[in-house]
């Protein structure tokens, strides 16, 4: 077998959270050019509705091409950090590359976020980078491609970032503010960047079959024709990959309860509460709902802005908004 010749060839990476998600990504990525992977991340034990621990993690990354090392880390933890970052000297000779993807999330107002993730958040996101990166830089020093990559946001100082889910965004932000002074103490030693990366794609909606009109086509509300062309463009590839149930209580003319199930029976759309209880609860008013689906209102915008309130599960939120960025052309 001819010797992997990658950019990251021989390279060893550092990711925390690297069992699923954006870390795992990276750490795919990095195998296929030949890199070892520390994979430092909290997860031994498959979870039934998330996939993944380091060790199917490590099986992915040597399938890639990629040398594996699981290590058990919560990065609240300061000793499993030093003994991550030891078994990975020991094992591959150094670290070259610190990726802080560990993170945690809630995207919720001052009121409705409990003390307890606060802490969570400010320990895993602020205080877990920094003690991270302070583990890992005395070896960082000592390589030639030395760098740290934060998944963080650039900074913006405008309220409407803040307004909706403080806590949160105090916590990135501090991932960010360790960018902005890593960057600068240690310039010329390691380079320290953030990455704030965009939601990715899911299975395409089915080509919408022409429908002969009736000579006398029935009137449909704004809100009523938008679920229909939905409905129309639903497949079993969406239903299978989204596996959500979505509420909206809307204000406004068309307005009151609906849902959109893309859970059971294939998908089914209605006026009302779904069958089973949602996963979702999006408060808006009918017009903002229309100018979501139809890509005149982008959702993080309204969210942000006050305009879109959110409850539940905030990773399935985020797939419904892969959903409408496939719908614009159709409303």
């Amino acid at each position: 077998m001819l010797p992997n010749t990658g950019k990251l060839a021989g390279c060893t990476v550092f990711i925390t959270g690297a069992s699923r998600g954006i870390g795992k990504a990276i750490a795919l990525k990095a195998a296929k050019d030949g890199a070892n992977i520390v994979i430092a991340a909290k997860t031994t034990q498959s979870h039934p509705k998330l996939s993944g621990t380091i060790y199917t993690a490590a099986e992915e990354i040597e399938a890639a091409g990629g040398r594996a090392l699981p290590c058990v880390v919560d990065v609240r933890d300061e000793q499993q950090i030093n003994d991550a970052v030891e078994k990975a000297v020991e094992k591959f000779g150094g670290i070259d590359i610190l990726v802080n993807n560990a993170s945690a999330i809630s995207l919720t107002n001052t009121l409705e976020t409990p003390t307890k993730r606060v802490d969570l958040m400010m320990s895993v996101n602020t205080r877990g980078t920094y003690l991270t990166s302070k583990a890992c830089i005395p070896f960082l020093k000592k390589s030639k491609i030395a760098h740290i990559l934060n998944l963080s946001p650039p900074l913006n100082l405008n309220p409407m970032w803040f307004k909706q889910h403080c806590a949160y965004t105090i916590a990135k932000y501090g991932m960010s503010m360790c960018v902005l002074g890593m960057a600068e103490e240690f310039r010329g030693e390691i380079a320290v960047n953030a990455l704030w990366p965009r939601t990715g794609a899911i299975p395409e909606f089915k080509e919408e079959k022409p429908q002969p009109q009736p000579q006398s086509k029935p009137h449909y509300g704004a809100v009523e024709e938008t679920f229909r062309i939905v409905k129309d463009s639903l497949s079993d590839d969406v239903v299978k990959a989204t596996q959500a149930i979505y509420q909206f209580e809307l204000s406004g003319e068309d307005g009151g309860t609906w849902f959109l199930d893309l859970k059971n029976r294939g998908g089914t759309v209605g006026h009302g509460e779904p069958s089973d209880r949602a996963d979702v609860v999006m408060s808006m008013s009918t017009d903002d709902f229309v100018k979501m689906f139809s890509g005149k209102l982008k959702p993080t915008v309204a969210f942000m802005s006050g305009k879109l309130k959110i409850k539940g599960n905030m990773a399935l939120a985020i797939k419904l908004e892969k959903l409408m960025n496939q719908m614009n052309s159709r409303l």
